[in-house]
C-alpha cells in the first residue's frame, strides 16, 4: 500500500516535470500535500507555490525565487543558491519516500531535532534494514523491495541536484519495487496455505486463518501520527 502511494505521487510529479509545456514545479512536496482517497490513492495537492519554468536566455530548466517550501522537505541548494528546478521536487519527494518506509517524520524530534537523512544514513551504511523500516509493518515486507526503496529515496536526496534522479527513473524503479513485493506476497501466501492444508501445521484452524488475513488487509494510511 505504501508503495503505491508512492508510486501515485511520483506519476504526479512527473507528469508536472515531463508531461506539462511548460514544465511545472510543485514547491511544496510533502506528506501533508498528497492526499489520500477512501480506496488510498493518492493525488498531489496544493499547487499554491507551484510556478511554471518558461524558457528565458536559453535556459528553461532554472529559475531564481525566494526561499518556498516547508523546513524538512527543502532542497539544501535553495538557501545558498536561490535557483530552482524540477531536482528541488525530487529531493522533497525522496523525503516524502523516507517517511512511508520509515515512520519517521522529515524532522524527529526527540532529545535534540534531527533530519530523517541524517537518522537514517548511518543504519543504512551498517545495512540495519530491519531497524529503519517502520516497525508497524511487523517485518512483513520483502528486504530487496525496501533496500532498492531506500536506494531510490537516497538518490532522490543526494546533496546536489546534478546527482539526483529524475521523477521518470524515480517510478521506474518504484514500479520495481512494487513487484518485488507483490512477488514476496504470493509466495508467503502459498506457502501460508501449504502449511495449512498439506497438514505441516495443524494446529491452525479456520477462525484463525480469517482473523490472520483480516488483521493483514486492515491497514491505516501510512501518514497517520
Amino acid at each position: 500500500m505504501r508503495l503505491r502511494i508512492a508510486i501515485d505521487a511520483a506519476q504526479g510529479l512527473e507528469y508536472l516535470h515531463h508531461g506539462c509545456k511548460p514544465p511545472i514545479i510543485h514547491r511544496d512536496v510533502k506528506t501533508a500535500n498528497i492526499l489520500l482517497s477512501e480506496n488510498m490513492d493518492a493525488k498531489i495537492a496544493d499547487f499554491g507555490l507551484s510556478k511554471a519554468i518558461v524558457p528565458s536566455d536559453g535556459h528553461c530548466d532554472v529559475i531564481e525565487t525566494t526561499v518556498m517550501g516547508t523546513p524538512g522537505y527543502l532542497d539544501p541548494e535553495y538557501y545558498s543558491s536561490r535557483k530552482l528546478n524540477e531536482k528541488s521536487d525530487v529531493f522533497s519527494f525522496g523525503i516524502v519516500l523516507l517517511e512511508l518506509i520509515t515512520g519517521q517524520n522529515a524532522v524527529i524530534k526527540k532529545d535534540e531535532s534531527m533530519h530523517i537523512i541524517q537518522w537514517v544514513s548511518p543504519l543504512i551504511e551498517r545495512g540495519d534494514t530491519g531497524s529503519i523500516v517502520d516497525q508497524r509493518l511487523h517485518g512483513e515486507f520483502d528486504a530487496n523491495s525496501v533496500s532498492k526503496a531506500l536506494e531510490v529515496a537516497m538518490a532522490c536526496t543526494r546533496p546536489k541536484s546534478l546527482h539526483r534522479a529524475t521523477m521518470s527513473t524515480v517510478l521506474g524503479e518504484l514500479n520495481q519495487c512494487l513487484a518485488m513485493e507483490l512477488s514476496h506476497n504470493r509466495v508467503t501466501k502459498e506457502r501460508f496455505s501449504e502449511e495449512i492444508y498439506v497438514g505441516s501445521s495443524p494446529s491452525y484452524n479456520s477462525s484463525e486463518v480469517y482473523s490472520i488475513s483480516t488483521a493483514t488487509d486492515s491497514i491505516t494510511s501510512p501518514f497517520a501520527r
